[in-house]
């Protein structure tokens, strides 16, 4: 049950959206050897998706119409926004459910003297707060090391204004924008009485992408949430995963057999996928066997890479031993990376 390679969305939003002029995998081996010996190693023999993670969130303050805007100019195949969920039952483009790390709040007098403790940290937290109040708020980046001078330009999203945008930009190019939409802490925001899922089946009727051949993957850490996605919607899911030991990132124990059975895909982290070495640890191949495909997450230029020198040999390592997709803070290195790899 693979609705994500049933979309074929590798060539189908690569050639209408990229600016990469990557050639198709036979026209690369064709020309060398004569046969249809296949270039990449993903499930559908397509060109690996380079996902714009949290926009170039490497560029821009996360999850800012910016960073959305400079991924899709720097030619990412897909764009990611996170979901958390307002007071008043809005999901909110945010990676983090407390707001001092991304936005400008901690700068609101009036709003001093909202902070709460939730989940053990005091904080403004997204769930206080009602849509309105949050599209009051600007966008932060989010690691000191990186550019700050983008800070406090561009307000906070809801979902409705990132698919807003989505259709604006799909407009002004002719093509099909593809999301990959992390719904984050789906249980909390149901204990509180903020149930995200009709919300983001509601957002995505109301654009006509709640179907199977949308250009659209829901991803979560929580897997009751996407076995309840799965029962009321054709919608591709992508699990995520960062290991059997990793608590709350775990898929509940459930193994990659089990996870197959409701997800299409599965999002993995890099280590998990590749030694030291950068040899292939043999994940991507059980994942392809059950028919799942593999987004990996995430690599960043200006992070020590898992295996090789460079962040460029991280990405050949992840694109030779067959990934799907690679999330990326730096969307445009990884299509340089994966253009010359298909020029080769």
């Amino acid at each position: 049950m693979n609705r994500i390679a049933a979309l074929v969305l590798a060539p189908l939003l690569a050639s209408a959206c990229s600016q990469s002029d990557a050639p198709q995998a036979g026209d690369a081996s064709e020309a060398v050897s004569g046969a249809a010996t296949p270039l990449w190693s993903t499930l559908d023999g397509q060109p690996p998706l380079v996902i714009a993670h949290r926009g170039a969130s490497g560029l821009r303050p996360e999850h800012s119409q910016a960073a959305y805007q400079l991924a899709l100019e720097q030619g990412a195949d897909v764009i990611e926004p996170d979901l958390a969920m307002s007071a008043d039952g809005v999901l909110i483009v945010r990676h983090d459910p407390y707001l001092s790390h991304s936005t400008d709040i901690a700068n609101r007098p009036e709003f001093a003297d909202r902070r709460s403790v939730i989940m053990g940290r005091e904080d403004w937290w997204v769930p206080t707060f009602t849509a309105s109040e949050l599209r009051t708020l600007t966008a932060s980046q989010t690691m000191e090391d990186r550019d700050q001078s983008y800070n406090g330009q561009f307000p906070v999203m809801t979902f409705e204004d990132f698919l807003g945008f989505v259709a604006a930009e799909e407009e002004r190019c002719a093509c099909e924008i593809a999301i990959e939409p992390e719904v984050k802490l789906p249980a909390e925001f149901t204990a509180m009485g903020l149930d995200p899922l009709p919300a983001l089946l509601a957002a995505l009727e109301a654009h006509d992408l709640n179907r199977a051949d949308a250009p659209v993957v829901i991803q979560s850490f929580d897997a009751p949430f996407l076995q309840r996605l799965d029962a009321v919607s054709e919608l591709p899911l992508a699990m995520l995963y960062a290991g059997p030991d990793a608590e709350g990132a775990n898929a509940g124990g459930l193994s990659l057999e089990e996870i197959a059975q409701f997800a299409d895909g599965i999002g993995a982290y890099k280590s998990l996928l590749l030694t030291p070495e950068g040899d292939s640890t043999g994940f991507v191949e059980q994942a392809h066997a059950l028919g799942l495909e593999v987004h990996v997450w995430t690599v960043r230029d200006d992070r020590d890479p898992l295996t090789g020198e460079t962040v460029q040999d991280e990405l050949r390592a992840l694109y030779a031993v067959g990934v799907d997709g690679v999330f990326t803070d730096f969307p445009a290195t990884a299509v340089t990376v994966r253009d010359q790899m298909a020029s080769e």
